[in-house]
């Protein structure tokens, strides 16, 4: 089998990546530059934000990435992102939804939901929709979510989301990703025909920082572990680069990718758990349902 190519011509594209200053998106973020894209930075700290976007304009030889900051574990500030880019009339080809942290305890968002499912699916549920009407305006456009194999060992505890009754890290996580997928094949259903494709992406092991938002002993091992016996953070961003930029991928739409491959019916699709998974994701981000 050929193996895809990753050295399409992104110039002229617009490509906003979150959680871009640490391994899988930083690494995509510099990839999608060097091949021409002017690429939107999304980041929770400024000064961590600058210092990758004259990286990658060092290393790149482009220019300096706009930024967009947000904490994404805060409504407000998504919601005022997604305003400050509507605003700016820049447009969009490209949303990677990348972000993403592990909760090694319980812990929860000034809204009280738990912090995991809140940043690595929420938010992106939140930041999609309410860029949605953009990449439909810059068509055709992609919509690239990163997921992860670890839900297959999960399962949406829909009357428990924020896991109140029985937390556990992997639970927590893997309930998330699976989340993520859910979301991508009931989008990539309701926007049919609508000039975007969805679309996830499980990268595989990635060395990188992830998990850093814990303090103490546990990520003080952990973390050294991971980023040394783990893939460099270039090499696993391959396939989110393969699936944001191929040609040959610009009508693909609800599909699930890892090392190169499209993967076969991921997911014993349930349409009664995405309806009820995407009404509630409705609720708890406080915005309507999709127009049209």
């Amino acid at each position: 089998m050929a193996k895809p190519p990753l050295d399409t011509d992104m110039t002229g594209r617009v490509c906003l990546v979150t959680g871009a200053t640490d391994g899988h998106g930083r690494a995509l973020a510099k990839l999608l530059a060097a091949r021409g894209a002017e690429v939107v930075v999304h980041a929770r700290s400024e000064d961590k934000a600058r210092r990758v976007c004259a990286e990658i304009a060092r290393e790149t030889g482009t220019k300096e990435p706009e930024i967009l900051l947000a904490d994404l574990s805060r409504t407000g500030e998504i919601n005022a992102a997604v305003e400050r880019y509507r605003a700016s009339g820049r447009p969009l080809h490209v949303l990677v939804n990348n972000a993403g942290l592990v909760g090694l305890g319980r812990e929860t968002n000034e809204a009280g939901y738990e912090m995991t499912f809140a940043v690595n699916y929420l938010a992106m549920f939140r930041l999609t929709l309410g860029l949605l009407p953009l990449l439909e305006s810059c068509g055709p456009a992609r919509i690239v979510n990163i997921s992860s194999d670890t839900y297959r060992v999960a399962k949406l505890e829909l009357d428990d989301l924020m896991l109140e009754r029985d937390y556990g890290i992997m639970k927590a996580y893997g309930q998330s990703k699976l989340a993520i997928l859910y979301f991508t094949l009931e989008l990539a259903r309701r926007i049919e025909g609508r000039g975007v494709t969805v679309n996830a992406v499980d990268p595989g092991p990635v060395a990188s920082n992830i998990g850093a938002n814990n303090d103490g002993l546990a990520y003080r091992l952990v973390g050294p572990l991971i980023r040394g016996l783990f893939p460099s953070a270039e090499r696993a961003a391959r396939t989110a680069l393969w699936v944001a930029t191929d040609p040959a991928l610009s009508d693909r739409s609800g599909g699930y990718y890892r090392s190169l491959k499209h993967r076969e019916d991921p997911l014993d699709f349930d349409p009664e758990t995405s309806a009820r998974l995407w009404a509630e994701s409705l609720r708890l981000n406080g915005i309507g349902d999709l127009q049209g």
